[in-house]
């Protein structure tokens, strides 16, 4: 089914992904009895909602859409999980009502995006939306994800997304309706050209600046199980394409070898330009597999 192409803010229409980390328990609540609950919360929302599978004690909620959708998700799961709080203070001496707490699972790249220069990010945050948002300092097991926790109303949590789908958006590069992790691409440069002030890797004979500008090419190689070339690749070569861009190396991808579940694709550039063209590829694979974390 195609998203509903609705404008966002900036009359942008872009898709975007937030996971959340939920107690089996609340789980349960989303869920509802035979699945009503969130499929209503799917209906009316126009976002898609997945939950992970598994009877771990910790699962992953993963909603998708464009911006306006997922504000509609979370404020239904927002406004579910304080109707849990105040149906079991019903039967609890407990008067001050506790607030409603969501897990959200944010990259680590983001994290500083987030919080800001010397937590001026968070702390604008906390003083205009009235919740209370912590970044863990730690990386979620196995993953190079943080959990990012927000806790108030549910009022206060809506706008608290919002300003968190919005510090998202300015982290990615918006191309057509899906948005891709944007790296910096500048840092990369320098951090790339200082690898390599005059001389090329694995030469000791420093080249003459002045005589030769650019750093001479040099090749890289990288195998990629075939399940996720794909990813890489594109429609139509659209993915490839646009690393080659924004990385300047040349990238060729060898055919499939028969019995081999690997591709070979070598990169050709300076080391400027190589080391940018891995960042692109490992951000499409991470985003890929995301969940797995481990690249």
């Amino acid at each position: 089914m195609e998203p509903s192409k609705v404008q966002s803010e900036g009359g942008l229409n872009v898709t975007l992904t937030i996971r959340l980390l939920m107690h089996g328990k609340e789980v349960g609540s989303i869920i509802g009895k035979k699945g009503e609950t969130v499929k209503k919360m799917r209906e009316e929302s126009g976002a898609r909602i997945n939950i992970s599978e598994g009877n771990c004690p910790e699962r992953i909620v993963t909603i998708t859409g464009p911006t306006d959708a997922i504000f509609k998700a979370f404020a239904m799961i927002a406004y579910k999980f304080e109707e849990d709080i105040i149906n079991s203070m019903s039967n609890s001496p407990a008067t001050s009502k506790p607030p409603v707490t969501l897990r959200l699972v944010v990259p680590a790249s983001q994290c500083g995006s987030l919080i800001g220069k010397g937590g001026s990010k968070i702390k604008e945050m906390r003083e205009s939306t009235g919740a209370q948002v912590q970044v863990a300092g730690d990386m979620l097991p196995n993953s190079t994800e943080r959990a990012v926790t927000i806790s108030g109303t549910p009022e206060a949590i809506i706008q608290c997304v919002k300003q968190i789908c919005v510090v998202m958006l300015e982290a990615y590069t918006i191309q057509g309706q899906y948005a891709i992790p944007h790296p910096d691409l500048t840092k990369l440069h320098q951090l790339a050209m200082q690898q390599t002030p005059f001389t090329p890797l694995g030469q000791t004979t420093p080249a003459f600046p002045g005589l030769d500008a650019s750093p001479p090419a040099s090749t890289h190689e990288l195998t990629i199980p075939n399940d996720l070339i794909g990813c890489i690749i594109g429609r139509q070569g659209t993915k490839i394409n646009e690393i080659r861009q924004m990385s300047g190396a040349q990238i060729k991808i060898a055919n499939a070898m028969e019995g081999s579940s690997e591709r070979q694709i070598t990169i050709t550039g300076t080391p400027a330009n190589i080391s940018l063209a891995q960042y692109l590829i490992n951000a499409r694979l991470t985003s890929e597999v995301t969940g797995m974390g481990t690249l």
